[in-house]
């Protein structure tokens, strides 16, 4: 027990700094309250949602999804914390009245031997972090791109001097925590299961023993409710908003976008986020969620190329905007808050405080950082709410949209090709259209890509004769078919999306398929999961799922052949879809020389095609998106010495990979689509040889007039084969009377030297 005069003391000390970190907290809840209502529902099924938090947070599954080596020191610190939750509160009580020994000899001496070995080790992760912040060539993890747009705290080193108090506290608060324990040892005597109090008693014994207790609890306790008035400004606020970002975290995947409802005849319609009160709620509790460990920097497909954007540094941003706020109040000011907690002001731009202009269109919507976070931020939505603003509001977005804009306007394709010619891919095949087999098993939904792109048509030749070849009861909607909108949605133009996707659910509908089959992972994750938030709900397949489907019935028989083949996954068949095994199931059959790339699966890099990056170019950087993952699969196929092949299952992944450049200087690796090859081994079974999948020749024809080669670039193909007529703005909601021509905002200049973050948290 302390003495009458240290508890006086300690109990006034306590009472001060709870009610200045309850303020704290409070406020921390008024500016995450700020944010918009979210369209998900976050609070159905409580109890499954706290288990799967209780479940996360203790196992740390997502952690140690990465980095294995410094999440075991992370967890060193982390299992130390949940257990000084008991440890803090029992030495509290043992300050003030002797507890009883109602506990069992065993169950004491557990909890002593815990409570020795976690505060060592607590000290020993916190210290290996540090030195590999600061020392090891690690510490590069930290750095940003010159171009990234940071905050003026974050530039000026926020994060480092943040990362140093919270690691001295760490150190500290156990360290004292040690150091009273080892001085109760001196007087009680050794402790069974506590080699390390044991060890260290003699140096605190001797007549100042209860100074050293005292120390100890003062330390120990006294640390931890300083430290809860900063708790709510620092990065380590994480151990509380992480559990809470898992309790509430989308059902939805990550394919998913959240639902919009426009109301154009409103005051002030919701047209995305442009203020930081704009974004939902959610959005804002991710920047105090963020541990600050660049995870989802470091897998993020733009910021390995060199461009400006870095997921990481969205969700700093907005935590330094965040915190900015904050101080217009002192923290010990009794009444009162900032202008922002009492919802007068709707905080900085996004484009000024957040996030660059530049940045803001180098995402492909990819997902990489959603599935790496390991506390289950959401950066890319942010993203896609500002394309919203920007495209709907400012009008501000890169030229080359407008053109696909138009397209899938006037066509219903962001071609701009005529919609008279969306069946010409099928020149000299029989594809049975929806009005001569009214009551298909399959609905085969062709794609705008396999429908105009003379690459993507081999994909969609190659499927119709997989499906004859099976005897598979299919039809196409032919002319009737339309864009899904995935495009329009991605960049922003919200409206536009929801024209065309209710134009195809109308149709659908009227249709009611059984099944439909599509060759684009984009209009299958459409279909799938969007659709439903416009009332559209069908069962959707890709290509690979449903060939895989007919190789399992015995439908199809191929032939293996001898290629050494690969397989990059697309993102939205692969991340936000989940389907990783079906395509490797074809191609298993197909050779016995399959390779996995570096990447792949769940940590595959994009091609950079999505997020509607397909119709641009792409944002300055150090390299090409494409190019990078070009030279992973030539990496990956070098050792081989026969044929070589990558396949794919996107027709833009196909059309990004053979328009890179090393692509074109490389003849040896062939880039097929996973149909192509199973129809060329369904053919090399019949023994037909070499199988070309013709092109429709009035496709090709309208190509070669149009002046483009499948080998041309994504952005010159769009362009030239443009319709003439197509020059009328595309009907957006712009609340502005003129568009204003679209330019990056100056990239913000950093330092390149490490902007750290504290080990501790990775």
């Amino acid at each position: 027990m302390l003495p009458v005069g240290q508890r006086v003391a300690f109990a006034v000390f306590a009472l001060l700094t709870i009610t200045l970190g309850a303020r704290g907290f409070y406020r921390l809840y008024l500016r995450i309250a700020r944010g918009r209502r979210d369209a998900d529902c976050r609070t159905d099924r409580p109890a499954a949602r706290a288990w799967y938090a209780l479940r996360t947070t203790l196992t740390q599954e997502r952690v140690f999804k990465k980095r294995p080596v410094l999440s075991f020191f992370h967890g060193l610190i982390f299992y130390a914390f949940v257990l000084y939750l008991l440890v803090n509160l029992i030495d509290a009580v043992d300050g003030y009245v002797r507890l009883p020994l109602l506990l069992s000899p065993l169950v004491r001496t557990v909890y002593g031997a815990l409570a020795d070995a976690f505060g060592v080790l607590a000290i020993v992760g916190v210290v290996a972090l540090v030195l590999r912040r600061f020392v090891l060539p690690a510490r590069r993890d930290f750095a940003f791109n010159e171009r990234t747009l940071l905050q003026e705290s974050v530039r000026k080193g926020y994060i480092t001097r943040d990362s140093l108090i919270v690691s001295a506290f760490i150190v500290f608060h156990v360290g004292s925590r040690v150091v009273g324990n080892a001085a109760r040892v001196a007087v009680v005597g050794p402790a069974k299961g506590e080699p390390f109090s044991n060890l260290l008693a003699p140096m605190f014994a001797g007549p100042h023993v209860m100074a050293w207790r005292i120390f100890g609890y003062w330390g120990a306790l006294g640390s931890v409710l300083l430290f809860l008035v900063y708790f709510p400004y620092s990065k380590h606020v994480h151990l509380l908003m992480a559990p809470l970002n898992y309790f509430f975290k989308r059902e939805a995947g990550s394919g998913a976008l959240p639902a919009v409802e426009i109301d154009l005849d409103a005051d002030e319609p919701e047209l995305g986020a442009g203020r930081l009160a704009e974004l939902s709620w959610p959005r804002l509790m991710d920047a105090y969620a963020c541990i600050q460990c660049n995870r989802c920097q470091d897998v993020c497909p733009a910021s390995r190329t060199g461009k400006a954007l870095s997921p990481a540094a969205i969700e700093i941003n907005k935590r330094m905007a965040l915190n900015a706020i904050a101080s217009e109040a002192s923290v010990f000011s009794p009444v009162g808050g900032s202008s922002f907690e009492a919802g007068i002001s709707d905080g900085p731009s996004l484009l000024e405080a957040v996030i660059s202009a530049e940045s803001v269109w180098a995402c492909t919507t990819c997902g990489a950082c959603v599935e790496v976070c390991p506390t289950q931020n959401e950066p890319m939505l942010d993203i896609v709410d500002i394309r919203r603003n920007q495209v709907m509001l400012e009008g501000e977005f890169p030229a080359p949209l407008q053109s696909a804009f138009r397209g899938m306007e006037r066509q219903s394709n962001p071609w701009g090709m005529a919609r008279e010619k969306r069946m010409d891919w099928a020149d000299g095949l029989h594809v049975p259209t929806i009005e001569e087999v009214p009551d298909p098993d399959v609905l085969y939904w062709v794609g705008c890509a396999a429908s105009y792109d003379a690459g993507a048509q081999k994909t969609g030749r190659a499927v119709v004769q997989l499906l004859t070849e099976a005897k598979v009861n299919f039809a196409v909607l032919g002319k009737r078919e339309g864009c899904t909108g995935d495009s329009a949605r991605r960049a922003g133009n919200e409206l536009l999306y929801q024209q065309l996707a209710k134009d195809a659910i109308e149709t659908l509908n009227e249709v009611r398929p059984k099944l439909v089959l599509a060759s684009c992972p984009h209009c299958v994750n459409t279909i799938d999961v969007e659709y439903p938030q416009l009332g559209g709900n069908f069962t959707v397949m890709h290509h690979t799922e449903y060939l895989e489907k007919l190789l399992t019935e015995e439908r199809l028989k191929p032939a293996a052949g001898d290629a050494a083949i690969t397989f990059h996954d697309p993102c939205y068949l692969g991340r936000h879809r989940g389907s990783y095994e079906q395509p490797r199931a074809i191609l298993n059959i197909l050779s016995n020389h399959t390779v996995e790339l570096e990447r792949a699966k769940n940590n595959a890099f994009c091609c950079g095609a999505g997020g509607a990056q397909f119709w641009k170019e792409e944002e300055a950087g150090s390299e090409r998106i494409s190019e990078n993952r070009f030279r992973e699969v030539q990496k990956t196929l070098a050792p081989a010495t026969q044929e070589k092949v990558l396949a794919v299952g996107c027709p833009f992944c196909k059309s990004m990979l053979q328009s890179t450049p090393a692509a074109g200087q490389d003849s040896t690796i062939a880039i097929k689509d996973v149909a192509e090859l199973l129809l060329e081994g369904v053919q090399r079974a019949k023994g037909l040889g070499e199988v070309v999948v013709a092109q429709p020749t009035q496709v090709v024809a309208a190509v070669m007039e149009s002046g483009v080669m499948e080998s041309a670039s994504p952005v010159a193909m769009v362009e030239e084969v443009r319709e003439v007529e197509a020059a009328a703005p595309v009907a957006v909601p712009v609340v502005k009377a003129e568009r204003k021509k679209w330019a990056p905002k100056a990239a913000a200049k950093t330092p390149t030297e490490d902007i750290g973050k504290d080990e501790g948290t990775r």
